[in-house]
């Protein structure tokens, strides 16, 4: 697999089979390497996945994440073994144990232990037999990381960590657990707006639906942060934190923040600054500032 410096992620629920596929044809032309996509209570990821890998030629897909409540062990690990033997290092699976507002109060499951239930369901993925023709290449696996132990579990029973909603102090602390050797695909998001209201009231809009769930908001405890910060929509130092916005100058060093700290690759979440989520609170794309950012990735 050959994974790029620079990707992007971005939510595609909004947008029909065809805007998906062709958003994903745009991003292969202007040069990123993958797009992570995430799943929700919409598309069922390995199938929109093999969509996206279909209707592209040299764009890798990652979810970002597949749901682990989703589908059982032998069924995450089907799914990952078909799309690499048919779409060779052009796949990357990222697992994650989601959130209890989802599992619980949407799905109507039971949330576990977050690291006890990954641990168990990544044991149970390498101890299925799997029949079929495998792949050519050994297929990668990241794990939805923010928190030391997860960090550490992404380091010893996986190919390395998808932080989501992390700072580059936070890339740096990653950088150290993981060691040498393991991937590091950070995602960042990132307003093309130099006015400081507006670009924090877009920001703002974004981080909304993240600020409801305990394990972004523990998170930012573990880094510094105090409950007022999470106040209002957020505290100006949290939202600066989390969300570059600026020129496309202070844009690029945000970026460059995550290289330096250690993320061997970056995907991008891009906030459109004049409609930044959908009517049911969906990150809007800003292509715009995709085409501005894609020299980055040559």
């Amino acid at each position: 697999m050959k994974l790029g410096k620079l990707g992007v992620w971005s939510v595609v629920e909004d947008s029909t089979a065809k805007e998906s596929a062709d958003l994903a044809k745009r991003l292969e032309q202007w040069g990123y390497s993958a797009l992570w996509i995430g799943e929700g209570i919409g598309r069922e990821i390995m199938a929109q996945s093999g969509w996206l890998l279909a209707n592209t030629s040299s764009l890798i897909i990652a979810p970002g994440i597949a749901n682990l409540y989703a589908r059982d062990p032998m069924a995450m690990l089907g799914g990952q073994m078909t799309l690499c033997e048919q779409y060779p290092g052009r796949f990357l699976l990222g697992i994650g144990v989601s959130h209890k507002l989802i599992i619980d109060g949407m799905r109507g499951l039971q949330y576990g232990d977050p690291i006890k239930t990954m641990r168990d369901y990544l044991q149970a993925m390498h101890a299925v037999k799997y029949l079929a023709p495998a792949p050519a290449e050994k297929p990668l696996t990241v794990l939805a990381a923010l928190g030391p132990k997860m960090l550490a579990l992404s380091r010893d029973e996986a190919d390395g960590a998808h932080p989501y909603n992390a700072s580059p102090a936070h890339t740096a602390q990653a950088r150290k657990i993981l060691g040498p050797g393991k991937l590091l695909c950070v995602e960042q998001k990132l307003v093309l707006e130099s006015n400081p209201e507006r670009a924090r009231d877009a920001a703002r809009k974004a981080l909304e639906f993240s600020l409801s769930l305990p394990n972004y908001t523990n998170h930012w405890l573990r880094m510094g942060f105090n409950e007022s910060d999470f106040a209002n929509g957020g505290s100006d130092r949290l939202v600066d934190d989390t969300i570059a916005w600026g020129d496309e100058a202070a844009l690029i060093k945000r970026v460059e923040a995550h290289w330096e700290a250690g993320a061997d690759h970056v995907c991008i979440q891009t906030i459109n600054p004049d409609n930044p989520t959908s009517p049911r609170g969906l990150i809007q794309v800003d292509e715009k500032l995709l085409k501005l950012l894609a020299r980055l990735t040559h």
